[in-house]
């Protein structure tokens, strides 16, 4: 399968850790270069920002979905190429995973953990096949891998944690797995 869109899921703020930036520049310049299309939240500030940024400085194109509550608090990229104002954060997710042939998950918060797990939970229920790749700059996703192990160990999920999820420390690492 040629990945045409991606979606990213990562934080409205930075974080402590320049890497996390660092990285997230990184991969922008890499969807751009292969003309990937990048499908992200549509806020202006963090590594949304920055993600939007660096596909927008490379050439490539960017759609923004942002529900109409966030248009103040996340503040929508005003430069995006396609921007969609959509009603909740379920449609935005919903949005998303449709305009997507796989996802990214970057550092992020609660926000973002909602959009892996909910985006999990639908390739197990079978409602979509998409792959779920992490890039875990500076070991940020560590301490979920563990858990994910161990509740893959107690016998709470249906396969290895590596048949749902790519694991990936580096942007170029992430690349070398794409099916592209």
């Amino acid at each position: 399968m040629n990945i045409k869109a991606i979606a990213v899921f990562c934080g409205s703020q930075a974080g402590s850790n320049p890497l996390f930036k660092q990285h997230t520049a990184e991969l922008g310049k890499l969807l751009a270069m292969l003309n990937i299309r990048l499908v992200y939240g549509g806020g202006k500030k963090g590594l949304m920002g920055a993600i939007a940024d660096s596909v927008l400085k490379h050439g490539g194109e960017v759609m923004g979905v942002i529900p109409k509550v966030l248009t103040e608090w996340e503040q929508q990229h005003e430069s995006l190429t396609d921007l969609a104002i959509v009603p909740d954060m379920h449609s935005r997710k919903k949005m998303m995973y449709e305009m997507s042939d796989a996802a990214i998950i970057l550092p992020g918060g609660f926000g973002t953990m909602d959009e892996l797990f909910e985006m999990l939970t639908w390739n197990q229920l079978k409602i979509h096949d998409k792959k779920i790749y992490i890039l875990n700059s500076a070991g940020y996703y560590n301490s979920l891998i563990q858990f994910l192990r161990h509740a893959e160990k107690e016998n709470f999920l249906y396969e290895p944690v590596e048949e749902r999820i790519i694991i990936c420390n580096n942007p170029v690492e992430l690349f070398n797995k794409l099916p592209i």
